[in-house]
């Protein structure tokens, strides 16, 4: 374990991004959530920490309904796990993300080593939601997106309440846009979930 980032660890510093001069540890990370608390914290895989603004209030209703709407199917179909905006997770590539709602297979989960199953889970989830904050660029999210497929995720809604869009990715396909639809049906990975966009447009 490696002394903890200071300041001066940083080569620059912009007004949300700046690179550490070494890899973020597992403990790093805790540290740099801590000291930008009022921050989304996530690292790329090439080392670059981003602080995200807190989604504003409007949006965090969003998410919840969305969070709810998995948790309630997820725990019938009783196969996986629900994670909401707080959970981290660790990429293949090293990315450090933090999807608004992801779901992951029990089997997945169980087969990781216990020490990972008491910090940061390190595998790309199934099935991953983003939800659009009013001050996101959709350029960024569609390439966090893209990112998550690359890395084995097998399913990601990019949902724009601005706009009432919703972009389905799937691997080895290009993005497939809905527009202004009243639900959005699940397939692969969380086939029979069904979420109803009727809260979140409105």
């Amino acid at each position: 374990m490696g002394s903890p980032l200071i300041i001066e660890d940083f080569e620059e510093i912009a007004p949300i991004r700046f690179t550490p001069r070494r890899p973020v540890t597992d403990d790093d990370f805790i540290a740099l959530c801590q000291r930008f608390e009022h921050y989304d914290v996530e690292v790329s895989a090439e080392g670059e920490v981003s602080l995200l603004p807190m989604p504003y209030t409007k949006t965090s209703r969003k998410n919840a309904r969305v969070v709810f709407q998995l948790t309630r199917w997820s725990d019938q179909d009783g196969r996986g796990d629900v994670f909401g905006p707080d959970g981290d997770i660790v990429l293949p590539n090293t990315a450090r993300k933090r999807p608004d709602a992801f779901w992951i297979r029990k089997d997945r989960i169980a087969a990781q080593p216990e020490w990972q199953q008491e910090t940061f889970y390190r595998l790309a989830p199934d099935f991953v939601i983003e939800i659009r904050s009013s001050w996101d660029r959709l350029n960024r999210l569609k390439t966090k997106m893209e990112e998550y497929i690359t890395n084995g995720v097998q399913l990601g809604w990019l949902i724009d309440p601005e706009e009432k869009t919703v972009w389905i990715y799937r691997p080895n396909r290009e993005p497939e846009r809905l527009d202004n639809p009243s639900s959005v049906v699940g397939e692969g990975p969380v086939e029979g979930f069904v979420l109803d966009l009727t809260e979140v447009w409105s």
